[in-house]
């Protein structure tokens, strides 16, 4: 028996060539986290945000197979341009509190914080935290378990993010 648990927050790190007024925009206006959130292949087919404290965003994610999957941020913490924190959860149609479609010993929800800081060149770091709330042991240990599957996706969410950084003037 394994009993060395991790119980690591996930942390993923990327600078990108955008100045940090753009990365901001890019998380906090919904026709813009519509172009690239999301792992690769998937497509934001709703994006609905009120961006401030006690506020939400609602969205909604089609898979490369088809598979819709929703969430909802409830915002605890609005920073411009330097920090945002939210809960994260799964979520149906109606805003909804839902298990993970494809793990159901998922954390139900999940602090995520994201922070903004400047680099030399007119670059922006961004490390987005993710971390359980309240979740069980065998919550924990599938988070934990999940970590190389979640290094995955957000490299791929942060290639799409960089591709559409790209493609943005800066002030638009």
């Amino acid at each position: 028996m394994n009993t060395d648990v991790k119980n690591a927050d996930f942390v993923i790190t990327r600078v990108f060539d955008a100045p940090r007024d753009l990365l901001w925009r890019a998380f906090t206006e919904p026709e813009r986290m519509k172009q690239w959130w999301g792992p690769k292949g998937s497509v934001i087919v709703a994006s609905k945000m009120d961006l401030r404290i006690g506020g939400t965003y609602h969205g909604a994610m089609r898979s490369p197979d088809g598979q819709v999957m929703w969430a909802k941020f409830v915002y605890r913490e609005i920073v411009p341009p330097r920090r945002l924190v939210w809960v994260h959860s799964f979520s149906d149609e109606a805003m909804g509190l839902t298990r993970h479609p494809m793990s159901p010993t998922w954390p139900l929800e999940m602090l995520t914080t994201v922070t903004f800081d400047e680099e030399p060149g007119g670059k922006t770091k961004v490390t987005l935290r993710w971390s359980p709330i309240n979740a069980t042991a065998e919550e924990q240990a599938s988070f934990d378990a999940a970590h190389g599957g979640m290094q995955g996706g957000w490299t791929g969410t942060f290639e799409r993010l960089d591709a559409y950084l790209a493609a943005t003037p800066p002030m638009s």
